[in-house]
């Protein structure tokens, strides 16, 4: 069922526009969508929130799923009220910049309580050509409520649109039956996907990285890539290992309304999101070699400059010697009034230099 509901969403992904924009609603500019499922089939319509609470709730075997972009206080305040949401989880959904979390909150007034999940979202971004400067990750969030007969999304950031996910859900109407709880355990599974794609893609630039420190072409240049990507391989770990614990919790606490039949699923979740920690730690060892050997290339590089210089100095100082002895002004000093005593002091000075010269070659000075 799992592989069924990947191989959809990817096929939706590839054909599927962001469904999410607000300025496609005719809802109003936070609302995104609000749609009714009953038995895993979509309702036609996309009915007013309260209308659309009434129709789940005679029904009895319908839930309603509303979809929210970036939503203020204002916005959220009238939904909120009417599924009886905590005043809490409300301030996180409108606030944002929440750490990866899920909690359980009674409800308001005759509401039956409901569960609270945030994730942070990620998108690798595409450059030509990683620099100093380059972004490499993304992040968004995502915020869930999910009650016996709701799910609410609240999205921040421009990807991690839902619009997809909804359409792969719909073309398997046997797993969006299993109620809100498989919807959450959807978004968990496309968010921890994104993770790996946003891991493999991070990948590549480490391996091209690699590949230049120890080229031929390497530069002292970069040191600034490898740190730029040790950066964004944080941000990315800050929001990949607050997820596990919470995760965990779906998957062996019981947290009405998910219910034992789809606790199996964020197990398996569970298991990619472990997958994906392991690799951002790796990748992070990984960069800190690399900046290692890269550091100790260029002291190598620094320390072969100077023992050219050096070599080169010495060879310098024995014509430079030569010619400050003969350059004083002493009257009686040999050689002075030969005829041939600058031939010979030339050919003294040409000949120690050679000699010196081969003796730094034989030693790789030179």
């Amino acid at each position: 069922m799992i592989r069924k509901l990947r191989r959809v969403m990817r096929r939706a992904y590839r054909r599927t526009v962001d469904l999410s924009h607000p300025a496609r609603s005719p809802l109003g500019s936070s609302v995104v969508n609000c749609v009714i499922y009953e038995d895993g089939v979509r309702q036609p319509g996309q009915p007013p929130a309260d209308e659309a609470l009434r129709l789940v709730r005679k029904s009895g075997r319908a839930f309603v799923w509303i979809g929210l972009f970036e939503p203020t206080e204002a916005e959220f305040a009238g939904i909120a009220e009417l599924f009886g949401l905590h005043p809490l989880a409300v301030e996180d959904a409108v606030q944002a910049h929440q750490r990866p979390k899920v909690e359980r909150y009674e409800g308001i007034g005759k509401s039956a309580g409901s569960l609270f999940a945030v994730f942070k979202t990620c998108r690798y971004v595409e450059h030509d050509e990683l620099t100093a400067h380059s972004e490499v990750v993304d992040t968004g969030e995502l915020m869930v409520f999910v009650g016996s007969d709701f799910v609410i999304t609240v999205r921040h950031g421009r990807h991690g649109s839902l619009g997809p996910l909804r359409e792969a859900l719909e073309a398997v109407p046997e797993q969006l039956a299993k109620g809100p709880a498989a919807v959450l355990h959807a978004i968990a599974d496309q968010v921890v996907d994104d993770y790996l794609a946003v891991v493999d893609a991070v990948q590549t630039d480490i391996d091209d990285v690699e590949t230049t420190v120890f080229s031929e072409q390497a530069g002292r240049g970069d040191a600034g890539r490898i740190y730029q990507l040790k950066r964004e391989l944080l941000e990315l770990k800050r929001a990949v290992g607050p997820l596990d614990r919470p995760l965990w919790t779906l998957a062996t606490t019981q947290l009405p309304p998910v219910g034992p039949d789809i606790q199996p699923y964020f197990r398996d979740v569970v298991d990619h999101l472990a997958r994906i920690n392991e690799q951002i730690t790796a990748f992070d060892g990984l960069l800190d070699s690399i900046l290692q050997a890269h550091l100790a290339q260029v002291t190598v590089a620094q320390n072969e400059d100077m023992r050219k210089i050096t070599a080169w100095a010495a060879i310098v100082a024995v014509p430079t010697m030569v010619c400050g002895v003969y350059g004083m002004n002493f009257e009686h000093m040999p050689e002075l009034r030969w005829t041939y005593g600058y031939y010979l002091v030339l050919g003294v000075m040409a000949t120690a230099c050679v000699v010196i010269h081969r003796a730094f070659r034989r030693n790789g000075w030179l």
